[in-house]
């Protein structure tokens, strides 16, 4: 029995907002990225063929994971949107229609591009050059105020140098290497944690 595209959406919507349950709030991820990004793209075509499919709380209308009770919350200035993937011309000229958008901005932007690392999405806030907060991207809207933890990570000054403008937000992601990450779990089995 083939099932509706109403139902196949619903099936999507509840299986993509348990992966992010699982991803972002139990830091326990249940399906590679590879896959999650399958049904997100299967979804965005379904909604895209099916408009009156969107409904406000669909994963692919807002960036998923909520702020973690451990921090205090920051409210973004501006919101801090996740990226999309881009297969085609097509997705990367419908990305630079949305950024014009939500910029207010016309003529040329200029875009740089790295390969992507899967780390955290931070935004660090610096008045008068001065580092004055961290904030992961949480919802989009609201993020964890991670201030404390990012003076700790060591190519992120404290103090912007030359001339730095009274306000500015710089973001980017926190990742850690697996070497890192493998000479911290043994320096934490040697105490003993």
């Amino acid at each position: 029995m083939t099932r509706g595209p109403a139902a196949r959406a619903a099936e999507l919507r509840a299986e993509l907002k348990q992966h992010d349950y699982r991803y972002y709030v139990l830091d326990e991820p249940s399906v590679p990225d590879a896959e999650y990004d399958r049904l997100m793209s299967e979804l965005r075509a379904l909604e895209a063929a099916h408009p009156e499919l969107i409904v406000p709380d669909s994963p692919t209308q807002r960036v998923a994971g909520t702020p973690s009770a451990a921090f205090g919350e920051v409210t973004h200035r501006i919101p801090m949107l996740s990226l999309d993937n881009a297969f085609s011309d097509e997705d990367v000229s419908a990305f630079d229609r949305r950024i014009h958008e939500r910029l207010g901005v016309e003529g040329e932007l200029e875009y740089m591009a790295e390969p992507k690392l899967d780390g955290l999405a931070i935004a660090v806030l610096y008045r008068g050059g001065l580092l004055a907060q961290a904030a992961t991207r949480g919802d989009g809207v609201t993020g964890e105020d991670v201030t404390a933890n990012v003076r700790t990570v060591r190519q992120v000054p404290h103090r912007l140098s030359g001339r730095a403008p009274p306000l500015i937000e710089v973001r980017g992601e926190v990742f850690m290497p697996l070497k890192g990450f493998e000479r911290m779990n043994a320096r934490a089995r040697a105490r003993g944690e």
